[in-house]
């Protein structure tokens, strides 16, 4: 009689294990698929998704491939800009009559003007200024061409490694040429210092030309106009070379989010939709 009851208790306890063993499995797949989400999908040709905090890629299509960056180049413009001359950002800036004669989109600087390289460069900034990223150059470095290697090697310092710039405009010039993961961690590392996000956030900006009345201008970055939660940046981009362009980036919770997207026709929804995919992988509402 004992022996039956012990070997029906160790039956009933095989049973429960297995029970207990397939319910297990049962359940840790159902939170594995729950805790799952998918990206979302893109039109773009590359594209990058980072937390900016970490440095770590979220999603990547074509992180590496050479593509022309267009005025997202601008962006290296002013890093570059606030890193060799960053305490000197008051001094008035000379303006070249080669700076006023880029092609669009423009600042709308002239020769003679009394402005500072600082209100150039917000401007720049703001209006994706051609003629403004050209001033900027010969300001800082003398000429469009050695300031375009100082740009190269300032991205090298940030974290790039596919990247060479020709120009601070991001008009199309053979050999100047960027990657989204490069680009990404570029703007990943500007985004660490006040007076970098303080440039590329502005909707709007009065331009205070000291030798005539100050002009107001307003951003092309749609991005930022629209007020998506948390946007703080970066810069817009478009050439024929290049296709449409964004960086775009947004902080919640002290979370930086930041999304390249190159040769994208759909930027904008799809800018939306990877940061918001990025705060909900790092459990951020």
């Amino acid at each position: 009689m004992i022996s039956l009851t012990t070997n029906v208790c160790i039956v009933w306890k095989r049973l429960i294990f297995m029970i207990a063993f397939i319910g297990a499995i049962i359940f840790g797949t159902s939170v594995s698929h729950a805790a799952y989400i998918a990206p979302p999908s893109t039109v773009g040709e590359a594209v990058v998704l980072i937390d900016a905090d970490t440095k770590e890629i979220l999603f990547a299509k074509n992180p590496d491939k050479w593509m022309h960056p267009a005025s997202t180049t601008k962006m290296v413009t002013l890093l570059t800009a606030l890193e060799l001359k960053g305490t000197q950002l008051d001094e008035l800036a000379t303006i070249s009559s080669y700076a006023t004669s880029m092609e669009e989109s423009n600042l709308g600087v002239r020769v003679g003007d009394q402005i500072t390289l600082e209100a150039v460069i917000e401007g720049m900034m703001v209006a994706s200024g051609n003629d403004a990223a050209v001033v900027v150059a010969e300001n800082v470095s003398g000429s469009v061409e050695k300031f375009g290697k100082d740009m190269t090697r300032i991205a090298t310092k940030a974290g790039a490694k596919n990247s060479v710039f020709l120009n601070p405009h991001g008009l199309t010039q053979m050999g100047h040429h960027s990657t989204a993961r490069d680009l990404a961690m570029i703007a990943a590392y500007g985004m660490k210092y006040q007076m970098f996000r303080d440039k590329v956030a502005n909707d709007y900006y009065k331009v205070p030309y000291q030798n005539r009345a100050p002009v107001t201008i307003r951003t092309t970055n749609h991005f930022i106009r629209n007020k998506y939660p948390g946007a703080n940046g970066l810069k817009t981009g478009f050439t024929n070379a290049a296709g449409e362009c964004l960086i775009a980036s947004a902080t919640r919770n002290g979370h930086t989010m930041i999304v390249v997207m190159l040769n994208d026709d759909n930027r904008w929804e799809e800018a939306v939709q990877f940061l918001d995919y990025g705060f909900k992988l790092r459990g951020v509402i």
